[in-house]
């Protein structure tokens, strides 16, 4: 699940609004064990336009 959310992500990298709602719904369907890893390839691929969505939505988890 997490190689097809990274697909997903990738594809709707153009558009800021796709991109939170895509994330925000890759967050929920990848496994908890996986979720660091998403959150280092997010920062990695997309940090530098999208910081910001990146943070909140992994800062909206529950602990």
């Amino acid at each position: 699940m997490l190689e097809f959310c990274k697909k997903v992500l990738m594809k709707v990298s153009f558009d800021r609004i796709l991109f939170r709602k895509e994330l925000q719904k890759a967050i929920k369907w990848v496994q908890k064990e996986e979720l660091e890893l998403l959150r280092a390839w997010c920062m990695s691929q997309f940090g530098y336009k999208y910081r910001d969505i990146i943070r909140t939505s992994f800062a909206a988890l529950p602990a």
